[in-house]
Order: C-alpha cells, then structure tokens, then sequence
C-alpha cells in the first residue's frame, strides 16, 4: 500500500470498513450505496459531502450507487425540487446509470411489509394524537406508558389498517405502530410511529395513498429492496440504528450495515434547512442560488467547480466526530484549480486616472500578456496601451509609509506587461482634496516590464487603457456571516444577527477589451484582485456581470500540507 493509499484511508474510516469487508467477502464482493435526499428543499454543501462518499466510495470499489429520491412527505415535496436535485448530483460529476428510484416505488411492498408486521403481533394501530404519543413516550430516566390501544387484536388491526388505506378516517386520527418496548432505553424504540394519515396529493402517486410511511421504516426497508450494502448515515441517525436492525430482522430480509459519520459543519454558514429557508423568505439573500449561499446551485453560481468541491470532501476526511471545518479550506480548493486553469486578465476596480506625459498622445501600442504563467501552453493574449489609463486608486499613496513598494510622487514602479513609469505630479479637486488624477512619465526602453540597464522596481501594479476599457458590474462576495459559528447563537440572539452587512459589494470595474466576450460560468483571474466568475443569472450577451468568488490570499495554504497528513 503506498502512502497515499494510506492516507486516504486514515482520512475515512468507512473506505477501511469496506476493505475489511472486501477481505472476508461479507457481501459476496460487492459494495452498493446509495445517496437517499428528501425532495424538499435544494441540497447543499453538506449533502455534497454525503453524494462524494457514497458515490465516490462505490466508484473506487467498482461498486454500483444508487440515486433514491426520500418522497413519504407529499406535503412538502415536489418536481421542483426532484430535478434540481438530479441536475446537482450530475453538475458534480456523479451517474447512477439506470437507478433512479424513490420510496414511492416501493409504497405497496412497503404496505406488505406492514401488514406482515401487524400478523406478527408486532404493529398496532394507535388512536393517540401526535401530542399524545409524545407525551406518553416517557424521558432518558423514566420509561414510556403503554397505548390503551396497544392491545387490540391482530383482525382489529387488520381491519383498521386498511380503512386507514382507504381514507375512512381523518388525517392525525390513527397511526400505525411498532410493538417494541415502551421502558426501552433508546427512545426511538418506544413504539415508533411507522404509518400517518395524510390526505395529500403526491407528485408521483397523486391520490393513491392518503397513508404514508415514516423515514425509520421506509429507509431501512428501501435499503434492503435495493439489496444495499453499505448503508451510509450522519451521525443523528446513530440512535436510529437499533430499529433499522429491528424492522430488517423481524421481517428477515435482506440486512445491509448502517454506518455513521459525522455531518459537515462549516465555519461561518449555517446549513440548517429551516436556517436556509429563513434567509430565502425574509429576502436577505436573493435565492437559493444566491452566490452567498451554500447550496450546490449557490456555490456554482459564485463560480465553485465541481472539481474543487469533490476535492473539498476529499481533504476533510469522513470520522466519527464533530467538528467545525474551516471554510478556508474550501477557498483553498477551488483556488489551488484556478490557479492552474483560469485565464489571467487586467481589471481595475476603483479607478485613478493616469496620464503619462512624454507618452506620443496618438499611439496605441499592443502588449503581450501571459493567459496563465503557470500554464504556458494557454498562450498570450494583446492588451492596448495608450497616454491615459486608470490603475488602482489603493495603488497610489501621496505620503507613504515604510515599505510601501507602489506608486507615489517621484517613484517608479513597473506597469505589469508594459513600461516603468514615475509619478511627477499629483492633482486634487480643490473642494474636497480628494486625488482626481496623476501625471507621470515613462521610460520607452522598459517596454514589457524590464530595462535593459538592469535597475529593479520593487513594484508591479496593473492597469487598463482610458481609450479601450470597458465598464462592467463586478459582484465582491464575502462570507454571509460574520462570527466563525453562526449556529452558536448567544442569549437573546438569532442566528441573524450575525450577518455581514458587507457580504455582497457592487462596483464597476474597468475591464480589458476581450472580457467583454466572457460566457456564463466562464472563470478568470483578475490580476492582484481574486478569482471571478461569469454570473450564470445576471449576464447578457456583451454584458458580463462578475461574481468573486474568492479572493487571492489563501490563509489555508500554509497548514494544507499537515491537514493532509493528519489522520481523520
């Protein structure tokens, strides 16, 4: 095994799980997961850590993974969500070939299965009411109180189970139970719930049912048709395990081994659904797929590859414990791609005008500039130069300090691709002081950025041509909040008081010519300023408008190499 292989292994404890199994021959050789979202909501970063692992851990093994849509709520669900979620799973780069499938395939051996129990003496039909079931379930020290309807007959269950199939009774009147034990230790074993009465509309079954299995019961069963292996959970569910071994084993059908993990968390998010809904209804993020967001459609929007997001999940490893993942790690990820593979391109955000004084005022010159220096192969590109361009205002300091290395009065820096220039004079509005424009002269023998009598300038700035630039909306995205764990509320607080009142800042930048061609989804590097995308949403032909999508500096980078060593 080489060190590698080990370290992927160290960083998820299910790949050795599967290795060992593989050795014994456990499942006769095979691994089959499956990635089971409920349709009723957008899936997020969270769920594209689970669709990584399930469909990332069959794929390795030349497993098989299924794709099985969790749809027992038709009160919450619908297409809308069904196809966004199929659209999500594919962007990441995941197929499932032919299985596609849903609990509501299953509906009538699911019924079967129920009415097998109930011949068992092992379900019930219960008059409480939802409260009343809960208030009879007892505490972690006091044990549960037994239905007064707990032991009728198996005819009567029978009987009433089937009126219930047939809409004779109102919604929340009966439920079916389990019959387990009401003084057992793990809640989830004091009768649970296995069927309500729903007269809802389903999207896919419309008006056959008005019965509906719950989530335990469902799942579990849902894994054994699919004759799944590896039945891979987060950690909430860990309780749960003890009835999906009960349900599989009174019934003695295929078992598949549940397995826990531990949920992402992620540092300044909340990836709550309820937490996300908020956000979305009260109008503080425009949408589930507003770039702030950390939905799939959010973070692909921003400009987030698919590639950097199987990555993320990757690096942060699969364990048993929880933890708060540094976004920085995500920002890492899809930095360390761009930075190979996104084109290089001049755009200045808070514009200073610059007039080079000795420069011929008619001349327009073509300077050649690297697509990417850490890619050769994409060439180079022309950029105009003219007498006036405008640089960064940030890029000028009239009384600088110690170590500033940029423009200031009679100092020389370098114009990236193009001459050195000194400033020579500095003009202010006369009212408000404020610096309106430069002048400056040139040296015509440092064309491209060098001089041939050998001086260095400790400064590069960028820049665009007065004449040939072109303005267009730039998107400054940030972190949606401002404490590193929103979900950590204090006292007298709502999550929503820890929202960065500066997480979207809209500017006009002053772009080079070719930008103007850009294509939604399209990704560059804007030359000492970040990476950014072409928003998919807002951008016309012509008109691009740019999302950042993070900025240059990678705090994370100097600790990636000891996360990765690290074991999970």
């Amino acid at each position: 095994m080489t060190e590698e292989e080990k370290k992927r292994i160290s960083r998820n404890f299910i790949r050795q799980i599967i290795i060992d199994d593989l050795k014994t021959n456990k499942w006769g050789g095979r691994v089959h997961t499956r990635f089971p979202p409920e349709p009723n909501g957008y899936l997020h970063i969270g769920h594209a850590k689970s669709i990584c692992l399930n469909f990332g851990l069959a794929e390795e093994f030349g497993g098989l993974c299924n794709l099985r849509f969790d749809d027992t709520n038709p009160t919450k669900e619908n297409e809308e969500y069904v196809n966004a979620i199929i659209e999500d799973v594919r962007w990441l780069g995941f197929d499932w070939g032919d299985r596609l499938f849903y609990a509501s395939d299953y509906f009538d051996r699911l019924y079967e299965y129920a009415v097998q129990l109930i011949k068992m003496g092992k379900a019930y039909v219960c008059d409480l009411s939802q409260e009343e079931i809960r208030s009879t379930r007892g505490t972690l020290t006091e044990p549960g109180v037994e239905s007064p309807y707990r032991n009728r007959s198996i005819k009567e269950n029978l009987e009433l189970f089937e009126r219930m199939r047939k809409g004779e009774f109102p919604d929340g009147s009966k439920t079916l139970r389990a019959k387990i034990d009401m003084s057992s230790p793990n809640l989830n074993m004091r009768d649970p719930v296995m069927y309500r009465i729903k007269h809802a509309t389903h999207h896919r079954t419309g008006d056959k049912w008005c019965i509906y299995p719950m989530y335990d019961f469902t799942h579990c069963l849902s894994d054994s048709i699919e004759g799944i292996t590896h039945s891979i959970c987060t950690l909430e569910f860990e309780d749960h395990r003890p009835l999906y071994d009960w349900f599989l084993d009174q019934l003695g059908v295929h078992h598949p081994q549940q397995i826990e993990f531990a949920r992402l968390n992620l540092s300044y998010t909340v990836l709550s659904k309820r937490k996300l809904l908020e956000l979305v209804q009260r109008g503080l993020v425009d949408g589930w797929d507003d770039p702030r967001m950390p939905t799939i459609r959010g973070l692909r929007r921003r400009g987030y590859t698919a590639e950097s997001i199987r990555e993320f999940a990757e690096i942060i490893g699969v364990s048993k414990k929880e933890s708060l993942v540094d976004i920085a790690v995500l920002e890492h990820c899809i930095r360390n791609e761009l930075n190979k593979k996104a084109q290089r391109a001049l755009v200045v955000l808070n514009p200073l005008k610059v007039i080079i004084d000795n420069y011929p005022e008619d001349l327009v010159e073509e300077m050649e500039a690297l697509n990417n220096p850490e890619d050769l192969s994409m060439g180079t590109r022309k950029v105009p130069f003219s007498k006036v361009l405008y640089i960064e205002r940030d890029d000028f300091m009239e009384n600088p300090p110690k170590k500033y290395y940029r423009l200031a009065p009679g100092r020389e820096v370098r114009l990236r691709y193009a001459y050195y220039i000194t400033c020579t004079d500095v003009i202010k509005d006369p009212k408000t002081g404020e610096i309106v424009e430069l002048h400056c002269k040139y040296d015509p023998e440092t064309r491209g950025g060098t001089s041939p009598d050998g001086r260095k300038v400790l400064g590069t700035i960028h820049w665009v041509s007065a004449n040939h630039c072109f303005p267009a909306e730039v998107r400054l995205y940030d972190r949606l909040f401002i404490k590193e764990d929103p979900n950590d509320v204090e006292e007298g607080k709502s999550f929503l008081d820890y929202l960065n009142p500066d997480s979207l800042l809209i500017k006009t930048g002053l772009c080079e010519p070719f930008l103007k061609d850009a294509k939604p989804e399209q990704k560059f590097q804007f030359e000492r300023l970040g990476y950014f995308n072409v928003d998919m949403k807002l951008s016309k032909l012509g008109k691009p408008v740019f999302n950042r999508i993070v900025t240059l500096k990678d705090s994370w980078a100097k600790i990636m190499k000891s996360l990765q060593n690290e074991s999970y």
